[in-house]
């Protein structure tokens, strides 16, 4: 059912907006300090916050992630699309939009928190699961989620981006599937893109 979800806001999104897909940028696959460049500072105190370890400062292997959507509209400036489904939402997720630099978001930060905190329990099994070697600890899976999500979120100005656009299954599921949801999405993005 995510799948679904996240198939139907991508082409609704990319339907409005128009624009190429592109890849997922490499300095986002496995982010280290290099790739971090001036952000590496918070970017530690982040991973310490979830994790209570020390960043190292080249990710393993297994850290390499790709993101929902890459868009370039025309010759502007790229930007990532995520679509945030409920294990998105939860104490880790809260802790680190907390601690987020000044940096241009193309969601309402707030609402995030908020969502965040009142979801009081966290889902088990997959999605919560140990994620060694950098999320070892029960709940790893929802760290490495938190962690990821910031990064997505906290790097793209340094590389001339666009904010990170996220969507979150809680503003669509109502319309995703009906008639008028090409208009509710012009509506949602009028809100919420800037260039």
């Amino acid at each position: 059912m995510a799948r679904k979800l996240e198939l139907a806001v991508l082409k609704l999104v990319k339907d409005v907006l128009g624009g190429d897909v592109q890849p997922t940028p490499s300095w986002l696959l496995r982010p280290g300090k290099a790739e971090c460049r001036d952000r590496w500072p918070i970017i530690c105190d982040i991973y310490a916050a979830l994790t209570g370890l020390v960043l190292r400062e080249t990710m393993p292997a297994s850290e390499r992630r790709i993101v929902d959507c890459v868009l370039k509209i025309g010759n502007g400036p790229s930007r990532i699309i995520e679509v945030d489904e409920k294990q998105h939402f939860n104490v880790y997720r809260s802790k680190t939009l907390r601690m987020y630099p000044d940096v241009p978001l193309a969601f309402e930060r707030e609402q995030w928190i908020s969502h965040s905190e009142s979801r009081l329990r966290l889902e088990g099994g997959g999605f919560a699961k140990p994620k060694p070697p950098l999320f070892p600890g029960e709940f790893g899976r929802h760290q490495q989620r938190a962690f990821r999500d910031a990064l997505a979120d906290i790097l793209p100005s340094v590389y001339g981006f666009l904010p990170t656009l996220r969507i979150a299954d809680f503003e669509v599921t109502d319309w995703i599937e009906s008639s008028d949801a090409p208009a509710r999405m012009r509506e949602l993005l009028q809100q919420r893109v800037r260039s």
